[in-house]
């Protein structure tokens, strides 16, 4: 009898020390994998968002603080649908190497930081990109003076370019592709990048096409500098978050397609009380008169009306930012919706 409760006690400790470690491994499982986002950003009151620390055009903060950007206005759609206010954002500024890991450890709801989408990104940091805002390629700048048209002529030069970066690796690639030499001069940050070239350190900076057209508005001279119509690579831009949070992920995907949907619908931030009023299915669908999409998505019926009031439809996002009527004066190129010569295409709401 003695033995054989020996042994239902030692029985009993085996089976709650399984159950203690299930359990933890459990709460290891839901600290790494959060999904309770939402509920974490209304209770907080304001969206966390990561972004450039300076980028005009894409995430710049003026002398009074405002900040202003195509990735700034990302955030401000997404607080516009959970918030019905645009301000309730906090903008905190992160580095290329810094991005990733801050989102994961939280810091950050929000990734909008012109952040390439690849599968080693979402494999090896457990993240998700919602969907692409953004559709850009790599490109080149050099002075003027060069006289150079084509990134083919660009063998034996210096190029600058931020190490630990995708654009580090698809330069090693295009060059070795194309059999041209070059001398890489890596930096850890862009402003050591743009320090080094307008010194005169290295003939060509090199990074996403985009990002050329905000530093060079940041250069003394910029119309004496070039840049090359050469692409090579693809560099699909994209909100970041967490993994194995499917309803933040869904509501931050939707607030860029709710952007796309509306531009193609004709639906503005100034004509939107006229779109409330619509009968067509479709517009009646984006604006909540039609359906409970947004209570789905654990909103209000009315989330895409909010998007749309507060920061506008993705054409007029991207033409007060980065497009011709902007300081950088990007043309819409791949960016343009489906139907008007581009590849931006968001799924309806239906």
């Amino acid at each position: 009898m003695a033995i054989f409760s020996r042994t239902f006690r030692s029985g009993l400790l085996l089976g709650l020390l399984a159950a203690l470690i299930v359990a933890a491994a459990a709460f290891i499982g839901l600290d790494r994998y959060d999904t309770q986002t939402l509920k974490r950003t209304v209770k907080r009151g304001a969206v966390n968002c990561g972004v450039n620390a300076g980028l005009p055009g894409f995430a710049n903060k003026d002398a009074n603080g405002n900040w202003s950007g195509f990735d700034v206005d990302i955030c401000r759609a997404v607080a516009a649908a959970v918030f019905d206010d645009p301000a309730k954002v906090n903008f905190i500024p992160l580095d290329a190497n810094q991005r990733f890991k801050e989102l994961q450890n939280r810091t950050v709801d929000i990734l909008s930081r012109n952040s390439t989408w690849s599968m080693s990104r979402e494999v090896d940091y457990d993240l998700t990109f919602a969907a692409v805002s953004y559709y850009d390629g790599e490109g080149f700048m050099l002075r003027r003076s060069r006289n150079v048209d084509s990134a083919l002529e660009l063998g034996g030069t210096r190029v600058c370019v931020q190490s630990d970066t995708t654009t580090q690796l698809n330069l090693a690639d295009y060059f070795k592709v194309n059999n041209i030499t070059y001398d890489e001069m890596k930096f850890g940050n862009v402003g050591d990048m743009m320090k080094a070239y307008e010194a005169g350190k290295c003939d060509v900076l090199t990074t996403d096409t985009s990002q050329l057209y905000a530093l060079r508005q940041n250069l003394a001279k910029p119309d004496d500098h070039v840049i090359l119509a050469d692409i090579i690579s693809k560099e699909p831009l994209a909100p970041v978050v967490r993994q194995r949070d499917d309803q933040w992920m869904l509501i931050v995907k939707w607030a860029v397609y709710a952007m796309l949907n509306a531009e193609e619908l004709g639906v503005t931030s100034k004509n939107i009380d006229e779109a409330l009023k619509s009968k067509k299915p479709d517009v009646m669908r984006l604006v909540g008169t039609d359906g409970n999409y947004g209570e789905r998505l654990g909103l209000t019926n009315d989330w895409a009306a909010r998007i749309i009031r507060h920061v506008g439809n993705y054409g007029e996002m991207y033409e007060r930012n980065v497009g011709l009527g902007s300081k950088l004066g990007i043309p819409r190129g791949l960016n343009q919706l489906w139907n008007a010569g581009g590849i931006q295409y968001a799924p309806p709401i239906r």
